[in-house]
C-alpha cells in the first residue's frame, strides 16, 4: 500500500501532466492541503518527492514551481529507456540463471497469440495487453543481473509512457476497416519482437537479443513523432490519452 505522500504525489503529478498547473506556476502548500484534504507533512514530503523528479523546482525564497514535462522531454526519456533495456536484454542473455525466467516470458508470447486471434482492437484487448507487456518487460529488466539498470528505469518511470511495458495506441484504430487492421498490424509486429528478443536470449545470442530489443523500443519513439506530425500542437496530456485504452 502507497504512503499518503506518494499517493498525494501521484495525484499532483498527475494534475501538473494534464495541465491543470501552468509551467512556472507556484505551489502553495496551504491551497494544496485544501485541494487534497490532508495536512502540511504529506503535502511538503509528496513536493519533495516531485522535485527529485524533475516535475517541480525551488523557487526563490520558499516555495516550488511547475515544471511540466514536454514531449521533447518524453522522446529524450524514452530513447534512455530503449537503451537501458536494449543493455538488459543482452545482460540477460549472458546471464547463466535465464532459463528459470523463460517460461514467464513465453506465457506473455502465448497471451499475445490469443489476443491478436481475436482479429479486433478494444479496451478489453488492450488492457490485457498492457498486462502482459509489462511482465515481459519486467521479467528482462528484474533477470538481467544488474541492478543499477532496473534501478534507473524507475527513476524515469514516473513520465508518461516510460513505466516498464508501456504501449501506445492510436486512438483512430476504431474509425475504419483500415484503421483496425493497421492498428493490429503493429501488435503483430511488436509480437514478432517479442518472439526473436525471447528465442534469442533462449540461445544466449547476446547481440541478436541487444539489437532487436533496441528496434523494438525504437517504436515507441516512431509513434510519438507520428502524433507530432498529425497534431503540431501535440501535449504530454495527449499522450497519455494515446497510451489509455479508450479506443
Amino acid at each position: 500500500m502507497e504512503s499518503i505522500d506518494t499517493e498525494l504525489a501521484d495525484r499532483i503529478r498527475n494534475d501538473i501532466i494534464h495541465g491543470s498547473y501552468a509551467c512556472g506556476e507556484r505551489l502553495s502548500e496551504a491551497q494544496l492541503c485544501e485541494t487534497h484534504n490532508v495536512s502540511r507533512t504529506p503535502v511538503r514530503l509528496a513536493l519533495r518527492l516531485l522535485e527529485r523528479e524533475g516535475v517541480i523546482r525551488r523557487g526563490e525564497g520558499r516555495g516550488y514551481l511547475v515544471q511540466s514535462p514536454t514531449v521533447a522531454d518524453i522522446l529524450q526519456a524514452v530513447q534512455v529507456r530503449g537503451h537501458l533495456e536494449s543493455l538488459a536484454a543482452r545482460l540477460m542473455a549472458q546471464s547463466p540463471d535465464r532459463a528459470k525466467h523463460l517460461p514467464e516470458m513465453a506465457r506473455v508470447i502465448e497471451t499475445y497469440e490469443k489476443l491478436i486471434g481475436l482479429g479486433r482492437v478494444d479496451e478489453a484487448m488492450i488492457r490485457q495487453m498492457q498486462v502482459a507487456n509489462r511482465v515481459f518487460h519486467t521479467t528482462i529488466l528484474n533477470a538481467c543481473g544488474n541492478e543499477y539498470v532496473g534501478y534507473t528505469c524507475e527513476r524515469i518511470s514516473h513520465l508518461p509512457m516510460l513505466a516498464a511495458g508501456s504501449m501506445v495506441f492510436d486512438r483512430s484504430v476504431s474509425e475504419s476497416p483500415e484503421n483496425m487492421e493497421r492498428g493490429l498490424f503493429r501488435i503483430r509486429l511488436g509480437h514478432a519482437q517479442h518472439q526473436v528478443i525471447y528465442e534469442a536470449i533462449e540461445k544466449g545470442d547476446q547481440v541478436r537479443a541487444e539489437s532487436m530489443m533496441r528496434e523494438h523500443s525504437h517504436t515507441m519513439i516512431e509513434y510519438i513523432q507520428m502524433f507530432e506530425k498529425r497534431d503540431a500542437n501535440l501535449t504530454v496530456a495527449d499522450l497519455v490519452a494515446y497510451s489509455g485504452v479508450n479506443v
